[in-house]
């Protein structure tokens, strides 16, 4: 936790407003008390939650004036976030993911044809689907970003409209007029002392300023996350909800006919809200259903004619409207619902989970991205460190209280910008919880964390806080304006006596805009001296720019060609499914490259670096050409990392991993894991285009007891079988030996060619040695060449290695694809 005098211009800024804030309202209570002040007149009301009538009710133009004019405040400040803070662009990878996603969508693209060499394009939170079948003889292989499309969907707006950048401080602006009139709602007509009616306009006004000054909604209204409009969504079903209830009573008297009825149409509207929350995060719409569930449920008292109750019964009856309304929230929900099942489908190939189709052939052990608890729950290649840390006995009630409470931790800075300032949301909760109607906006943050209780990973970071709770922060500021608004109330009654009440007094004689003056002042100071390290934290990461800047290629007078990135954000931000005059790709460093570049037709292509200093700082940016041989070369290399992700997983999964220093070509390998004693195969692709009439000699990397076979498959049949024996015991310690494989060749039809690694557990390492001494057999069913009796390999290395995982070999030795040599074969002209 980081915390202190502030050091960034931003937090001086915060500072100095917040004691002006502090000594304007001081000095509009002096002034408002000064008998110089005094006006001929009525009396004005004793001090006291009276005090407050001069402020305008929830409906009044002058409260939605203020709301606007703060609405309007909040979008200025997440568009300086932009520029201060994100220095101009996306950051985090999701981000970036979700701006890829966008710009698809505003294409026409749920997912998009991925044409040849895959390897240029596929990578990290992207997920391939054979759309059509058999992609490798239809050409229909498609790929898609595995995240849920509700945000995509209003960001491609802002593709289309030329600026992706200005939906945040949009979604800045509706979540400050949202969070006033949710306050309003929930807030009205709730009981209060005779003459504190003005309670009312004063909660919904505090609400709205809190979020204005809210530094993690800054953040999330910025940056291209999707926690902004998740909220927005969240905010508006529960403001909506009770609308319904509130203009049921009067439509019922009139009857009107269905949408011409405002509870239904106010019903509806939250089920639009509820269902594109289901389209953009569906833990978050799951904590949503239970609480409109209890915003829903009758309020009157059983036994009364309103509540339905029959004759002689005294159980309570649902209201008969309340099966229209919701009727009229169920059907509002399907667009979203439909939008969502739409991108699965795209995605996969079938209504089926594109996050959990992305982690099964990327990541592993098996089954380890899931919602639920029980062991194997944790994926040890996207979130490794955390896994091995906190997860060492699996995902359960410890180590989901863990979770949650780390992300707890986090998360009380978020609402106020200082951990202290919570206990205002705490407060508010209390007081919301005792009455009927407000009952919900208690619970909800309670139903957030129970939602993502089940999912493993913390998904904290500086700056967006605890990310999974940002989603109800709209309803922790009314609850942090109730508690406000309450003790103002407290603190004018003249029922105080007490010597804290009557110095709380003092301080808050209760005028509207001294008591909104000392409100600013809390989450000022809250960023000043705490907040605002984390969001400095967050500007200076990962080089303290975005990956890919479109300014800096347009300088290095880049007007066309190919554009070759090494970074995952980069990709992100560069790529274009319908691409101009200039297309970005990934750049992989082997031959992938020049197979990418004829493809394209040869066109000019530059290198895009990104390189973050070795301590830290600000990264420098330097775009070059990149020159190819005009002639194919007679050999070139795949590298095994290329290949990642891989086609299919079963019982194993494979990981781009670092072996620097040993015979590992570019200093990194795909190394195989095996996650139990059955089967372990990992299929990758490689580009059939360039590969056809070439002989391709595989090259492994193994050392201790790794051992396994690798399956040459064309069009859907295997064609050969090279088996690797277990290496013989040697040095602990000892680096990994690469051999390379006998070659063979492609047939010059081949549309579709795989490889399938297969890692051998301990009972088949014995059946290894005797296939290679006894000669091949070909499990797969296709005649063994005379070629696999050299396919008997021993590796004189370590015998036992480092723990599995990114970053070290598996426990009990190595298997790894290293590269895959390629000899002849075809260029794009032929």
């Amino acid at each position: 936790m980081r915390a202190g005098l502030p050091r960034d211009p931003a937090q001086w800024i915060a500072l100095a407003l917040s004691v002006a804030a502090l000594l304007a309202g001081a000095w509009l209570l002096r002034r408002g008390r000064s008998p110089a002040a005094a006006r001929p007149g009525p009396a004005p009301p004793r001090p006291g939650a009276a005090g407050l009538d001069p402020a305008p009710r929830p409906g009044a133009p002058r409260g939605v004036a203020v709301a606007a004019a703060l609405a309007l405040a909040a979008a200025l400040i997440s568009a300086a976030y932009v520029a201060v803070y994100l220095r101009g662009g996306p950051r985090i990878i999701d981000a970036t993911s979700y701006w890829l996603e966008a710009r698809a969508m505003a294409a026409g693209h749920l997912a998009w044809p991925l044409g040849e060499p895959e390897a240029s394009v596929l990578g990290r939170f992207l997920v391939r689907s054979d759309a059509a079948g058999d992609a490798a003889r239809r050409g229909a292989a498609e790929v898609a970003v595995i995240f849920p499309p509700g945000y995509p969907a209003l960001l491609a707006l802002g593709f289309l409209a030329g600026a992706p950048l200005a939906v945040g401080p949009l979604l800045a602006a509706a979540l400050t007029v949202a969070t006033y009139d949710l306050t309003a709602r929930f807030a009205k007509g709730a009981p209060a002392s005779a003459g504190s009616g003005a309670r009312i306009p004063l909660a919904p006004l505090l609400a709205a300023l809190f979020s204005a000054l809210c530094a993690a909604l800054r953040y999330h209204t910025a940056d291209t996350m999707s926690h902004g409009l998740a909220a927005l969504c969240f905010t508006v079903a529960l403001a909506s909800a009770r609308r319904a209830l509130d203009e049921s009573p009067a439509a019922a008297a009139s009857a009107p006919r269905w949408f011409r009825d405002p509870a239904v149409r106010a019903a509806a509207l939250a089920g639009v809200a509820a269902g594109w929350l289901a389209a953009t995060r569906p833990p978050s719409a799951l904590a949503l259903v239970v609480a409109l569930l209890v915003a829903l449920l009758p309020e009157r008292p059983p036994g009364s004619a309103a509540a339905g109750a029959r004759d002689g019964d005294a159980a309570p009856r649902p209201s008969p409207r309340l099966g229209r309304l919701a009727a009229a929230l169920a059907i509002g929900a399907v667009p979203g619902l439909a939008l969502l099942a739409a991108h699965q489908r795209a995605a996969t190939g079938a209504f089926a989970s594109s996050q959990g189709a992305y982690y099964a052939v990327s990541d592993g052990p098996p089954g380890c991205f899931r919602y639920g608890f029980g062991e194997g729950v944790g994926c040890l290649f996207e979130h490794g460190d955390f896994v091995r840390h906190n997860l060492a006995e699996g995902y359960g009630f410890l180590a989901a209280a863990g979770t949650t409470l780390r992300r707890l931790k986090l998360h009380l800075v978020d609402a106020l910008n200082a951990e202290p300032l919570a206990l205002l949301v705490i407060a508010g909760a209390a007081i919301a919880f005792r009455q009927r109607r407000s009952r919900a906006l208690a619970i909800a943050p309670l139903l957030q964390i129970a939602a993502y209780a089940p999912f493993y990973f913390d998904g904290n970071y500086p700056g967006g806080g605890a990310r999974f709770f940002a989603d109800v922060l709209p309803v922790e500021h009314a609850l942090a304006a109730l508690a406000c608004a309450a003790i103002a109330e407290r603190a004018g009654s003249p029922a105080a006596r007490g010597g804290l009440a009557r110095r709380l007094r003092a301080l808050l004689p209760v005028p509207f805009v001294p008591a909104a003056l000392f409100a600013a002042a809390l989450p000022l100071a809250g960023f000043a001296f705490r907040a605002g390290f984390d969001h400095a934290a967050l500007r200076d990461r990962e080089g303290g720019l975005p990956m890919f800047d479109p300014a800096a290629v347009a300088r290095a007078g880049v007007a066309r060609g190919l554009v070759f990135v090494d970074t995952d954000h980069g990709f992100n931000l560069g790529f274009d499914p319908a691409p101009g005059d200039v297309a970005v790709l990934r750049y992989r460093g082997d031959a992938i490259d020049r197979m990418a570049w004829e493809a394209r037709g040869r066109p000019p292509a530059y290198r895009y670096r990104f390189a973050i200093p070795d301590g830290g700082g600000l990264a420098s940016v330097s775009i070059a050409p990149l020159a190819f041989d005009a002639a194919p070369p007679r050999e070139a290399l795949i590298e095994g990392e290329s290949l990642w992700p891989p086609r299919a997983q079963r019982g194993a999964w494979a990981a781009p991993e670092h072996a620097g220093g040993t015979c590992a070509s570019g200093g990194r390998l795909l190394a195989v894991h095996a996650a139990a004693s059955g089967e372990a195969v990992v299929r990758v692709g490689l580009p059939a285009p360039w590969l056809r009439g070439a002989r391709i000699s595989p090259r492994v990397a193994v050392s201790g007891d790794g051992a396994g076979e690798l399956v040459l498959a064309v069009d859907g049949a295997p064609i050969h079988v090279w088996r690797v024996e277990p290496a013989a015991p040697g040095a602990p310690g000892a680096p990994p030996t690469c051999v390379a494989l006998p070659p063979h060749a492609i047939p010059e039809d081949a549309v579709g060619i795989e490889l399938s690694i297969a890692r051998a557990n301990a009972r088949q390492h014995g059946k290894l040695r005797r296939d290679a001494r006894e000669g091949p057999r070909d499990e797969a069913g296709a005649a063994a060449p005379t070629a696999a009796n050299a396919a008997r390999i021993r590796v004189e290395a370590a015998a036992e290695s480092a723990p599995g995982g990114p970053g070290g070999p598996a426990a009990g030795g190595l298997f790894a694809l290293d590269a895959v040599a390629v000899a002849g074969g075809n260029s794009v002209d032929r």
